[in-house]
């Protein structure tokens, strides 16, 4: 039994939240639409192209779990065109954190910030997100906002379909749930957070991949699948439009009229 006491300054973990199912098998199964969404994303470059441009600011985009640099490509050369300093994790695979990822990717972050003379926006997917959460929590100086996309960041840590696949790529060591540093983590770190989801992912439960509600935090639910998350042009467009925005200047995502009825944003906590 996992206690669910609430620990200091976070949530209580409602009892419908800990008891989220992973996403069904025809989700799942679902999940073959991606390649439409890559096929769009190509097809949509020219209009692509025109969405808000950058400062120059560095972007770090993070793969999920399985995944390297080569998985984000597509949508760091979106990022490059657009005007932004795109960079990789280039840490290889993503098969789980430990202490030489968390400070190798420490260190990068560190380097970006200092070489650019901005601070950092950080992109995650899937489990990438967890990871830029983390960075943005250990070093918010060098951070200007994290953004994650279907990533498990909330509710409850089993409630995908991929703790399998964690588990095997992690053989050989005991791989234990420590739920009380896992609702530590579900606190936002202190800058401008926006997770994107999607109802109809089939990896990770979308209740899970939502913000807890704070003045700097907002979740945007979109129409897309895990695997196309970071090439769908509904998140692309999202995206754009939060590392436009000047720093220190951060608004909620407002949905444009002509799509309000495939992207939701949630902001509850913000007034403006």
């Amino acid at each position: 039994m996992h206690d669910k006491r609430a620990t200091h300054g976070v949530r209580p973990v409602p009892e419908h939240e800990v008891n989220i199912a992973p996403p069904s098998k025809w989700l799942m199964l679902a999940e073959g639409r991606a390649w439409a969404e890559y096929a769009a994303f190509f097809v949509s470059m020219p209009w692509l192209r025109r969405l808000p441009k950058g400062d120059g600011q560095p972007v770090v985009v993070i793969p999920g779990f399985g995944g390297s640099d080569l998985s984000t490509l597509p949508l760091r050369r979106l990022l490059g065109r657009l005007g932004y300093a795109a960079h990789g994790w280039e840490l290889g695979r993503n098969i789980g954190m430990n202490t030489r990822i968390k400070h190798a990717l420490a260190r990068s972050v560190e380097s970006l910030h200092d070489r650019h003379g901005q601070t950092v926006s950080l992109i995650g997917w899937s489990l990438g997100g967890v990871y830029a959460r983390e960075m943005a929590r250990y070093a918010p100086e060098h951070v200007r906002q994290v953004i994650t996309l279907g990533s498990p960041i909330n509710g409850h840590p089993s409630a995908n379909n991929v703790a399998v696949l964690f588990h095997m790529a992690n053989r050989g060591r005991q791989v234990n749930l420590d739920w009380e540093s896992f609702q530590k983590r579900r606190v936002p770190p202190p800058v401008p957070c926006t997770a994107i989801y999607s109802k109809s992912d089939g990896i990770v439960a979308w209740q899970c991949s939502r913000e807890e509600p704070a003045p700097h935090t907002e979740s945007v639910g979109v129409l897309s699948s895990h695997f196309g998350l970071a090439v769908n042009p509904l998140v692309l467009t999202i995206i754009a439009d939060r590392l436009a925005q000047p720093e220190g200047g951060w608004k909620p995502y407002r949905s444009k009229a002509w799509h309000k009825r495939l992207i939701h944003a949630e902001h509850p906590l913000t007034t403006t």
